[in-house]
């Protein structure tokens, strides 16, 4: 990682884990076990903020983090496995988000100065960051972000390009925007197309924004612990639609939980040898020399934690629940539900206990399914018939 701020991107070792590990870092059998299972002519793939708030949203994943260590294109192995997600914003989506964007940004960023108490526009700071490839807009960012925390002014940071070191290789990151403080605090600013009605919106879509910021905090810490005078703010500003209006407003989130858990899971990837030093040898997702069979099977050689999360978050899902139905897994239900049934793994050992069949009984999780079971039989009894004649009538 680069010490200096006009570097931008953080440059990679000489050898990193996602292009084949480090002898100084790993076990020589695992050298080089990253390029292998993504296959070794293939380039890995990029993260992006969105992948990375993935992993956070699913920590216990060893499938997910092992592919993307391995920088596997996983919606290419979807679809090569046969269950190819229906990944991605629709277009109309695409194009609402985009139109609610441009109108936050009109202006010079009026409708957000608004909602940031700032009345004046003139006072507020605009850096070109315009530069050739990412690496370059990343040191361009950079720059801006050193000397108007330097100058202590307001600035709007349109579209910064972040560089984050992701398991030895840097991934580049965009955020929509980035407030710069005159006290010398940086924030950022999510904007969605999502409504806000009432001064909420839905708490799976603000924790997935939540989720995606926590990257670009992360980030931009790397990037303030080399500028004099700078700090990032843990609360984010959420930019929503008010109402049922294309009117913007504004929520304040806070991210440090999502910004502890993205930190556990990006150190977990910098260790990702130890997950592949327990994938069978000889396994491989390399796509172009593999047939499906083989693909499958390399894929269920390394343990997963399914969850119906996933089916928004996971270009393998549909893969996964799959699998996890057929093996009866309770995680097919719910993290709330699998948290609930304790030792139990499996919806047939569930419906076993709760039938009395098996289980012990003294267990409380075996003994509250066979009282709900019992409760249930009694709900459900069929009423006696009634005798001829008999009077259907109210008593008096």
């Amino acid at each position: 990682m680069s010490e200096s701020l006009d570097s931008g991107a953080p440059r990679p070792p000489q050898t990193t884990l996602r292009n084949g590990a480090s002898p100084a870092r790993t076990k020589p059998r695992v050298w080089g076990r990253l390029a292998e299972l993504r296959g070794p002519a293939v380039a890995p793939h990029p993260l992006d903020a969105r992948a990375l708030a993935a992993l956070a949203a699913n920590p216990g994943c060893r499938r997910r983090a092992l592919l993307d260590g391995a920088g596997v294109d996983k919606a290419a192995l979807a679809s090569k496995l046969g269950s190819p997600a229906p990944f991605g914003q629709s277009q109309f989506a695409f194009m609402r988000g985009n139109a609610f964007e441009a109108k936050v940004k009109a202006d010079g960023g009026r409708e957000l100065l608004r909602l940031l108490g700032i009345e004046e526009a003139g006072a507020v700071r605009l850096p070109d960051l315009a530069a050739a490839g990412p690496e370059g807009r990343a040191a361009r960012t950079a720059l801006a972000l050193r000397e108007t925390t330097a100058a202590g002014e307001w600035a709007l940071l349109d579209h910064p390009m972040l560089a984050l070191d992701v398991a030895g290789s840097p991934a580049f990151l965009e955020p929509d925007l980035v407030v710069v403080h005159p006290d010398g605090r940086w924030t950022v600013v999510e904007i969605k197309s999502f409504p806000m009605i009432d001064g909420s919106a839905d708490a799976s879509k603000v924790g997935a924004a939540a989720r995606q910021a926590a990257v670009y905090v992360l980030a931009l810490e790397r990037l303030a612990s080399l500028t004099e005078g700078a700090e990032v703010a843990h609360s984010v500003l959420l930019v929503c639609p008010k109402d049922f209006s294309n009117l913007p407003t504004a929520s304040v989130v806070d991210v440090r939980k999502q910004l502890s858990v993205t930190r556990r899971q990006l150190n977990r990837l910098t260790r990702i040898e130890d997950i592949a030093d327990a994938v069978p040898d000889g396994v491989t997702f390399d796509m172009e020399n593999c047939s499906p069979e083989e693909l499958t099977s390399a894929v269920e050689s390394v343990p997963h934690a399914y969850a119906p999360e996933c089916l928004s978050a996971c270009e393998l899902a549909f893969h996964c629940r799959e699998r996890a139905r057929l093996a009866g897994a309770v995680e097919t239900l719910g993290r709330s539900v699998r948290g609930e049934l304790g030792g139990l793994t499996t919806i047939g050992a569930v419906l076993a206990a709760a039938r009395g069949e098996e289980g012990d009984a003294e267990d409380p999780t075996v003994d509250a399914l066979r009282r709900a079971r019992a409760l249930r039989v009694e709900a459900l009894a069929v009423p006696p018939a009634r005798t001829p004649g008999e009077d259907s009538a109210c008593p008096r």
